[in-house]
């Protein structure tokens, strides 16, 4: 299952290629509430009709967290009372950790900054945008014209990526 932070999925949603993660990962993908919650935000209502119908479809899950659960214990700790060593990190790349953590999940999330300690200290398997993108240009979901064409529609929507186009991702990643 794939858990995914705010700026992971939105990058896909705000660009309307939210279909190149459903074909790559059909039936595997969650919203945690808190994701849920700051996607459906009052300021984008566009977003919620999309993912009310995703979810109404069955394409799309989301996921409360419960109180007294181990996913609860992990998410307070990192979204409201780290340890002193630790600084607090958004609600729902805490939750998508804590789910990811707690279901042996895999994260999505490119907030690299705050969350790379804890993909490190859980031992996660993590992507991020630029990944599931090289994994749709792998399995021919795309190509690489089309990768750069997203790419630039999701700087033009404000998304923060790694690189200037998916050419330049590639070259990075190439070992």
């Amino acid at each position: 299952m794939l858990y995914f932070d705010t700026d992971c999925f939105s990058s896909f949603l705000s660009v309307n290629q939210e279909g190149i993660l459903f074909s790559l990962y059909p039936g595997r993908m969650l919203l945690p509430k808190q994701v849920y919650d700051e996607l459906c935000n009052p300021c984008v209502p566009h977003f919620k009709r999309k993912i009310n119908r995703l979810c109404a479809s069955g394409s799309l899950s989301t996921k409360e967290i419960l109180i007294d659960t181990e996913e609860y214990r992990l998410y307070y700790e990192l979204a409201i009372s780290p340890p002193r060593d630790r600084k607090i990190i958004g609600k729902g790349e805490a939750a998508a950790i804590a789910l990811a953590k707690t279901y042996n999940g895999i994260l999505a999330s490119n907030n690299l900054k705050d969350i790379t300690s804890y993909v490190d200290k859980y031992r996660l398997k993590h992507l991020t945008t630029g990944g599931i993108l090289v994994a749709a240009k792998d399995t021919g979901c795309i190509d690489e014209a089309k990768g750069n064409k997203i790419w630039c529609d999701m700087i033009d929507r404000n998304r923060m990526l790694p690189a200037d186009s998916f050419t330049d991702y590639l070259k990075m990643t190439k070992w």
